[in-house]
C-alpha cells in the first residue's frame, strides 16, 4: 500500500493531524495506522467518565466513522508499527504488511510503565492507556471486585481513585513521593487533593514503596509494602507515568532523549518524518526554553496543526500556550501554563470553599495557574502567561478584583 501520508497512532494528534490536513486544502493520499480495532477516540475520558460508566464509548469517539469515508481518510486498524525505513519511506507492521509514504507523521504517544517488582505480571494488575484496559476493568467490577489498589498519585491514579469511589469501590493510593502530584503542582494543590480524597474515603498513603505483589492462581491478592504491611485486594490500578513509544524511531536513527526530538516544525532529522504529542521533545518557550515532551491533548493537537500547515507549504512554528485538565469528583482542575521552576507561588481564593487558584511565578513573572472551580480564573489568567507579566501581587491574590482587571491594569 501507498499513501502520500502515513499517520502512526489514531489518538488525538493522529487523528488531528489528518483532520488538519484536509482543512489546509491536502488533497493526497491519507492512513491514519492505529493499534486499537477502534476508530479514533479520546483518551482522557477513560480514566474519567467511561471509567465510572457516565459515557457510553460512542460518545468518546473524536468522529463518527462515516468522517473518515467522507473524507477519504484510510483507518488501518489493528495495525503496530515495527520498523521503520527512512531511506525507502516503508513502514512494516507486526502483521507483515508494508506501507510506504510520502510523509510520515508519527504520533505513536506513549506507553505505561509497568511495575518492576515482583507479581507485576499478575493478572488483576491493570493500567490505563486505551479502552481495552478499561474495558479489564470494568469486567473485573462486573464479577464482584471491590478492593483496588492504585499505585502512583499522580493524575491518573487521582482520576482513577475518583471514579472508583463513584462506583462505591475501597480504594487504597499508594504515592512513593511525600504528597500527591509532586511533578506536576505545587504543594498547596496536592494538599488539597490529599484532603479531598480523604474526604471521599480514598485511603491515602504517601511515602508508600510497594515491595512485591502477591498472588493466588495467577490473580493478585494482596500488595506487600516496604515497611512489612500488607494490604489485601482484588485488583491494582498502576499509574506511574509513561515512557514515549519511539522504538521503530529510535532504530532508524532518529535522534531521541525523553521522546524524539523535533524542530518548531515539529520536523525530525530523518528525511520526511515529523513527530507530534506525547512522544515529542521539543524545546517550548513556556518552560524556559527547555526541552521537554508534553503529554496533554492540547499539545498533541496543536502540533498536529503545525505539521499540516508545514506540509501543505505554510509553515507555523509551534508556539502554543499548555493547557491540562483534570476531573476528580465534582471538582475541575484547570492548569494554563507550566509550573515547573517557579520560585515563589500565591493562593487566590479559599480552598476551604472548593474554588480557588494557584498562581506560579518566576522572577516576578506569572508562568503557571492551577484554577479549581475556578473557571473566570482560568480563561482570563490565560493572557498572564501569554504575556509573561509581572502583576502587582497583592492585587494578583485578591480574589474580589477579576484577572482580566489586572491583565489591563499591568498592560496599561
Amino acid at each position: 500500500m501507498q499513501y502520500d501520508v502515513v499517520v502512526v497512532g489514531a489518538g488525538h494528534g493522529g487523528a488531528q493531524a489528518a483532520i488538519a490536513l484536509r482543512q489546509n486544502g491536502f488533497a493526497g493520499s491519507i492512513a491514519i495506522l492505529g493499534k486499537d480495532a477502534e476508530p479514533p477516540y479520546e483518551r482522557p475520558p477513560l480514566s474519567k467518565d467511561y471509567l465510572s460508566g457516565e459515557k457510553a464509548f460512542e460518545r468518546i469517539l473524536i468522529r463518527k466513522a462515516s468522517f473518515w469515508m467522507e473524507k477519504e481518510i484510510d483507518l488501518v486498524l489493528n495495525a503496530e508499527v515495527i520498523s521503520v525505513d527512512a531511506k525507502s519511506r516503508c513502514v512494516k507492521l507486526s502483521d507483515g504488511r508494508s506501507l510506504t509514504y510520502g510523509k510520515l507523521i508519527w504520533s505513536a504517544g506513549a506507553n505505561p510503565r509497568r511495575l518492576s517488582c515482583e507479581g507485576g505480571g499478575l493478572g488483576g494488575v491493570h493500567t490505563i492507556r486505551d479502552k481495552a484496559d478499561i474495558d479489564a476493568i470494568l469486567l473485573q467490577l462486573e464479577n464482584g471486585c471491590r478492593r483496588i489498589v492504585v499505585i502512583g498519585g499522580g493524575y491518573i491514579g487521582l482520576e482513577a481513585a475518583a471514579a472508583l469511589r463513584k462506583l462505591g469501590c475501597d480504594v487504597a493510593l499508594l504515592e512513593m513521593q511525600d504528597r500527591l502530584l509532586a511533578r506536576v503542582a505545587g504543594k498547596e494543590l496536592s494538599r488539597f487533593f490529599e484532603v479531598e480524597h480523604r474526604r471521599q474515603g480514598v485511603d491515602v498513603r504517601l511515602g508508600t514503596v510497594v515491595e512485591r505483589l502477591v498472588g493466588e492462581e495467577g490473580q493478585v491478592r494482596a500488595v506487600s509494602l516496604a515497611d512489612g504491611e500488607t494490604l489485601d485486594c482484588d485488583m491494582v490500578i498502576v499509574g506511574i507515568g509513561v515512557e514515549p513509544a519511539i522504538g521503530p524511531l529510535v532504530d532508524a536513527g532518529a535522534s531521541c532523549a525523553n521522546g524524539v526530538r523535533v524542530d518548531a516544525f515539529c520536523k525530525t532529522n530523518l528525511p520526511h518524518i515529523y513527530a507530534i504529542g506525547d512522544c515529542a521533545a521539543h524545546l517550548n518557550p513556556f518552560a524556559d526554553g527547555a526541552e521537554i515532551r508534553l503529554e496533554s491533548v492540547q499539545n498533541a493537537n496543536d502540533m498536529a496543526v503545525t505539521v499540516a500547515k508545514a506540509i501543505t507549504g505554510n509553515p507555523q512554528p509551534y508556539e502554543a500556550v499548555p493547557w491540562f485538565w483534570s476531573d476528580q469528583y465534582d471538582l475541575k482542575l484547570q492548569t494554563v501554563g507550566l509550573s515547573q521552576g517557579y520560585d515563589s507561588s500565591l493562593v487566590r481564593g479559599d480552598p476551604q470553599e472548593r474554588s480557588f487558584s494557584v498562581i506560579y511565578l518566576r522572577y516576578g513573572e506569572v508562568i503557571a495557574l492551577d484554577c479549581v472551580n475556578a473557571v473566570k480564573d482560568y480563561v482570563q489568567g490565560r493572557k498572564l502567561v501569554e504575556a509573561a507579566m509581572r502583576p502587582d501581587i497583592a492585587i494578583l491574590a485578591d480574589a474580589s478584583i477579576p484577572l482580566k482587571e489586572l491583565v489591563a491594569l499591568t498592560q496599561a
